[in-house]
């Protein structure tokens, strides 16, 4: 960042602007060097303005959630990192048919066990997903046969030049773990989204909310790790492929492949973004070599890594 993009970062923000800041501590797999400046937005209004801010400024930012799903370069990001937190949730039981309004920053296991908790169903898929309600809008977040391209109504997107808009689930292009926004890199920021919902009963629907939770605890690995690495190959699973390359436990440095589920890359503590960026490259050469699948990451790299 040059030192006068910087002197209009502290004019703009001041005391909430934090300078100098480890990734690692912001993200779910605990890797990731500095950045120059972080901002933590607590409100969409906050949200809205502090993007609008940055663009004017020109200087270049990312917006992070729970920090999942990601990996960032142990040299880091040479842009600001916004913080969402912005994490209302309004709920509505009343209308016909209901519905489930949630800001971008909000966990997306929150709002669908919310949700089961006021009797409502569409959501409890979502309940064991990491991450929150922008980043599965921004990615198309799915699991156990659905996904935000099922369940979303609409969301508020604010677009660098076009302001702010309501877009139906149609204009986000929905494709297999990607939205427009994620492939023709958009300059937008999601602001909140809203759900569909159907009316059901509380016990029904955590029924189906503990069912899903059990599932991950039995098959997904604990500990510090981005969530799924690679995207599930047509008619297969990324996971049944790297497992039966004999992958599973393979070990660069501190990073290694699960035991337990081998689409899963644990940060054993101590771990570098580089370790994990060379044994989601042996997955893939191993797979292609073995198997003629190519595999594509369900995770976003962000920064430079050493190929």
């Amino acid at each position: 960042m040059k030192p006068h993009q910087m002197d209009a970062l502290r004019e703009a923000f001041g005391a909430k602007l934090q300078e100098n800041v480890s990734m690692a501590n912001y993200t779910t797999a605990r890797v990731g060097g500095s950045v120059p400046a972080l901002i933590s937005t607590h409100t969409v209004e906050d949200l809205a303005d502090t993007a609008l801010t940055l663009w004017r400024l020109s200087v270049p930012f990312i917006i992070l959630g729970s920090g999942s799903n990601i990996l960032v370069s142990d040299q880091g990001l040479d842009a600001v990192v916004v913080h969402n937190r912005a994490h209302n949730l309004r709920i509505d039981t009343k209308s016909d048919p209901p519905s489930i309004e949630a800001e971008s920053g909000a966990i997306l296991g929150t709002v669908a066990r919310q949700s089961a908790l006021r009797g409502l169903s569409g959501m409890e898929w979502a309940a064991p997903v990491p991450g929150t309600v922008g980043g599965a809008v921004y990615g198309n977040a799915g699991a156990h046969g659905s996904d935000m391209k099922a369940s979303l109504k609409m969301a508020k997107i604010l677009h660098k030049t076009e302001g702010k808009a309501d877009w139906p689930v149609e204009k986000l292009a929905y494709t297999y773990r990607s939205s427009v926004l994620k492939r023709e890199k958009i300059p937008a920021v999601i602001l909140s989204a809203t759900f569909s919902a159907v009316p059901s009963s509380r016990e029904e629907a955590w029924e189906r909310i503990n069912t899903f939770q059990a599932h991950r605890k039995e098959t997904q690995p604990p500990g510090a790790s981005m969530g799924s690495m690679f995207k599930n190959p047509a008619g297969d699973y990324a996971g049944r492929l790297i497992e039966a390359a004999g992958l599973k436990g393979r070990r660069i440095g501190r990073a290694m492949i699960s035991p337990i589920h081998a689409n899963f890359i644990i940060n054993l503590d101590g771990a570098t973004a580089q370790d994990i960026f060379q044994l989601m490259k042996v997955a893939q050469e191993t797979v292609k070599e073995q198997f003629g699948v190519e595999l594509e990451p369900e995770i976003e790299l962000i920064g430079e890594f050493n190929r």
